[in-house]
């Protein structure tokens, strides 16, 4: 008979412990969680089987499983445990710890979710945003622009740049995350399915079978799409200014500034619906860590900066150019910590939904 040899990794217990998953130890495996969570199937469930693997320390194992991700924190496990163990806050913590272990590179991870050092992350965008201003103004004009202050063309750089870094540190975190799923066990076909699990994702079904907190849906879908669509804005934006057939400040009826504006009023509904859920909701204000904290505050910011610098700038208040600084602050450490924040959870949902779509050789 062959031995099985089990080696927990005690560390890692105490970081879920730590981390949002304080009560995983009060799980006595009853299974109750799995039975109610109206996204957990029969061949693939959760958050039973993560539950177990954490309990025992088995990082490699828990971390590498895509049902971690099929899993969308919907609360209803949580509100019907018989042991108050909380299992959605457990594979919420592990989900952090999954994007850690991916992450390139890693120290990176550790910095960006270490409460302690929050206010060294906005560090270097102070340092440089503050030299751009000291740089010298671009242009000389008799209307207050930002241009006067920050120069454009290094601005798109900066950015482009720091885009750049972002979707490598994704692509690195996401290759080892798809090699770990293939030697775990066999997958479905991740590519050809790809464009099914996106449309999943941009249209957040999952969310809508979510019962104890019915507000996290439109909260998500709104932050979501406005987050992409300024993402879109900006990428043509500043391609059309770099490549010289654009010019800000665009006009209030200029298409792109419509959906700019609309896109930011969007994500800004959707990131308040998130914080007033978690505000007014004492148990899920306690429960919230500062890894759930830290990408909604960020993107609310970044997003009432932004129309707030607008405003100012149509009114031609000379305060913009503080509000601004503060605006490209934010929208910096928005998109360079995307892949070790929360905002990663897209990207590796997605690639979660398309290894474990059904109907597809090899799949479940």
């Amino acid at each position: 008979m062959a031995e099985l040899v089990v080696r927990p990794d005690e560390r890692f217990i105490q970081e879920v412990l730590a981390n949002g998953g304080a009560d995983l130890k009060k799980c006595y495996q009853c299974a109750t969680c799995s039975t109610v969570c109206a996204l957990s199937e029969e061949d693939r469930t959760f958050p039973r089987r993560q539950m177990l693997l954490a309990q025992w320390g088995l990082k490699d194992l828990v971390l590498s499983d895509p049902a971690l991700w099929l899993c969308h924190s919907c609360g209803d496990c949580t509100e019907q445990c018989p042991r108050g163990a909380r299992p959605g806050d457990v594979l919420g913590a592990l989900r952090q710890q999954a994007i850690q272990y991916f992450a390139w590179p890693k120290f990176v991870a550790r910095w960006v979710n270490n409460a302690r050092a929050v206010w060294t992350l906005f560090l270097l965008p102070v340092l440089l945003f503050a030299g751009l201003g000291l740089w010298g103004p671009e242009t000389v004009s008799e209307q207050m622009e930002f241009a006067n202050e920050y120069p454009v063309p290094v601005l798109e750089a900066l950015f482009f740049s720091v885009s750049g870094l972002a979707v490598l540190a994704f692509a690195v975190g996401l290759g080892r995350f798809v090699k770990a799923l293939r030697v775990q066990g066999a997958t479905a076909p991740i590519l050809p399915n790809l464009v099914p699990a996106i449309g999943e994702i941009f249209a957040h079904r999952r969310f809508q079978k979510c019962q104890a907190e019915p507000f996290r849906y439109p909260g998500h879908l709104l932050a979501f799409w406005g987050f992409l669509g300024l993402g879109f804005v900006g990428t043509v934006i500043g391609i059309g200014t770099m490549g010289g057939w654009l010019h800000t400040p665009l006009p209030l009826s200029h298409p792109l500034k419509v959906l700019a504006n609309l896109s930011a009023a969007v994500a800004l509904v959707g990131a308040s619906i998130l914080l007033a859920n978690r505000l007014r909701n004492q148990q899920l204000r306690q429960r919230t860590t500062y890894f759930d904290w830290l990408l909604v505050w960020l993107l609310a910011g970044a997003v009432l900066t932004g129309l707030l610098s607008e405003l100012l700038r149509l009114a031609q208040l000379k305060v913009m150019y503080g509000v601004y600084f503060i605006h490209l602050v934010l929208v910096f450490a928005l998109l360079a910590y995307a892949p070790y924040s929360k905002l990663a959870h897209a990207v590796y949902r997605t690639v979660a939904l398309a290894a474990t779509r059904r109907g597809t050789r090899g799949g479940p």
